[in-house]
């Protein structure tokens, strides 16, 4: 185990806190509209990957129930196996993000949803260009990440006993490395959260 590396920090966080991120964080409303928004963007059937799928609850099982076909990834083994069970139509694969493989053009959409905020900054814009590689032409990306500038870690996240580590640029910044890849940025929003916020980001391939 390597209490060092960032990475771990999250995996091992997640792994803890599964349970508790659940009812801190209120998943079975926190994303309904913004899985609305993506229902009247993208047609029932379509293929969507969930970047950090988390239990799998509300994301892919809402995103199930509506019809689309759902893959999901997270480096939380814990995440996985609880999602495996909570949405068992859906394919959940237990693998670093930065490390996926997927087919071009393999998906309608692409959601990552408070995930790119736990990946060190050197890998997100190779990460990003990857997702623009696995997006069909029309397809969306859906993502939030940082609002501002911050790196750092909380000792005790959510009462968990484990630590969590974040990093993430600023709105700027990530709309730059967003856009890079060739895909357009169609809508930014400021998503308050407490004293602060993140950027959702809506970007389309062409």
């Amino acid at each position: 185990m390597d209490t060092t590396d960032p990475k771990d920090l999250v995996r091992r966080g997640y792994d803890a806190a599964s349970l508790h991120y659940d009812t801190a964080y209120g998943t079975e409303t926190k994303y309904r509209s913004l899985l609305r928004d993506l229902g009247r963007r993208v047609p029932s059937g379509g293929a969507v990957l969930d970047i950090g799928c988390g239990s799998g609850v509300p994301v892919a099982r809402t995103l199930v129930d509506a019809g689309y076909r759902v893959a999901g990834i997270d480096i939380s083994e814990v995440q996985i196996r609880r999602a495996r069970e909570r949405v068992p139509q859906a394919e959940f694969i237990h693998v670093d993000a930065t490390t996926a493989t997927f087919d071009a053009a393999s998906f309608d959409a692409v959601v990552s949803f408070y995930t790119l905020i736990h990946i060190p900054l050197a890998e997100q814009p190779p990460l990003l260009r990857r997702i623009a590689e696995w997006l069909r032409p029309g397809g969306w990306f859906v993502a939030t990440t940082g609002s501002g500038a911050w790196t750092g870690v909380e000792e005790d996240w959510l009462g968990s006993g484990a630590p969590m580590w974040w990093s993430h640029a600023d709105a700027a910044t990530n709309r730059e490395w967003i856009t890079q890849t060739g895909v357009t940025v169609e809508q930014e929003d400021f998503v308050p959260e407490g004293d602060g916020g993140h950027a959702l980001f809506w970007a389309r391939h062409p």
